[in-house]
């Protein structure tokens, strides 16, 4: 079926590799080399320029990858649909999260979900905000879990549970006895921080502009566990969600305290593309996130 090897061409241009392509789609490298010659016989055109150092699509190439996205996307819609007829709950389901929730909440959720549902499949990917809402908008992911904001106009966005953030100190900081601290204690310190994009770094960005906070410095890492571990070694101090370093906190690695007048709190949002009708299987996954408990 030419959807398949669409499949296959979108995977090596994305992928940049015929061998990462074909691990990903659980094929043989001769069989991706098959499909993607079979499309170009079909579409009578090179398609990809291959080399020992990259894959790179020819102009025919750029032409055909567009629209195979469209068509897959409209593909699967296809089999959604035919699949609500007989009210199956089937399917595969392509779902992106923020580090927070893909690390620590998502995992639960999948669970639960897969064992009321056996016939769906799950491709997740983990990534910051702002790349989980790219994902949305470009039709790669059904649906996202995020804990930053979205201010585009054609994503929904609906909060499903609130997140507490704690400020978190090294051990032997100055300040890690303390419970509570008055905000002004925090002038002048170096932080950890999350990348750009990143739902935990907008929150710390928006937590220090309107609180007046000099920073001294700053180390930015790309994981919540790099950041973790950047405090555990006396580098400096940083805000993170509680569900990132309960193990650390009873361990005693780590302490944390709040700040007094300033609730750290926000909000995890389920989204979606407004024009995408969910498909039975999503509308039951969204029903299991908005019914979580944890």
């Amino acid at each position: 079926m030419i959807t398949e090897s669409m499949k296959v061409f979108t995977a090596v241009v994305e992928l940049r590799n015929f061998s990462r392509a074909a691990e990903l789609l659980n094929l043989s490298q001769p069989s991706v080399s098959v499909h993607i010659k079979n499309l170009e016989h079909e579409m009578g055109a090179k398609l990809i320029q291959r080399s020992p150092k990259r894959v790179q699509m020819t102009e025919a190439g750029e032409i055909l990858y567009k629209h195979a996205k469209q068509i897959l996307f409209l593909h699967q819609q296809a089999k959604k649909e035919i699949d609500d007829l007989t009210n199956q709950v089937t399917g595969m389901i392509r779902v992106g999260a923020s580090f927070t929730i893909g690390e620590y909440i998502l995992p639960k959720i999948v669970a639960e979900y897969t064992g009321q549902y056996p016939n769906v499949d799950f491709e997740i990917s983990i990534s910051n905000t702002e790349e989980v809402l790219n994902g949305v908008r470009e039709s790669l992911l059904d649906l996202g879990l995020i804990e930053g904001d979205s201010s585009y106009d054609d994503i929904e966005k609906e909060f499903f549970l609130d997140d507490e953030m704690v400020l978190l100190l090294p051990s032997a900081h100055p300040l890690s006895q303390k419970k509570v601290i008055e905000k002004k204690l925090l002038q002048n310190q170096i932080w950890i921080m999350r990348e750009q994009g990143s739902g935990t770094r907008t929150f710390t960005d928006r937590f220090i502009e309107e609180n007046n906070i000099t920073v001294q410095r700053c180390f930015i890492f790309s994981s919540s566990q790099g950041v973790k571990e950047a405090v555990m070694a006396g580098l400096g101090i940083s805000l993170l969600s509680r569900w990132t370093v309960g193990r650390e906190l009873e361990m005693g690695e780590l302490n944390i305290c709040r700040v007094k007048g300033c609730p750290l709190n926000r909000h995890l949002s389920f989204v979606r593309h407004k024009k995408h009708a969910p498909s039975k299987a999503m509308e039951m996954f969204r029903e299991k996130v908005f019914n979580l408990t944890l």
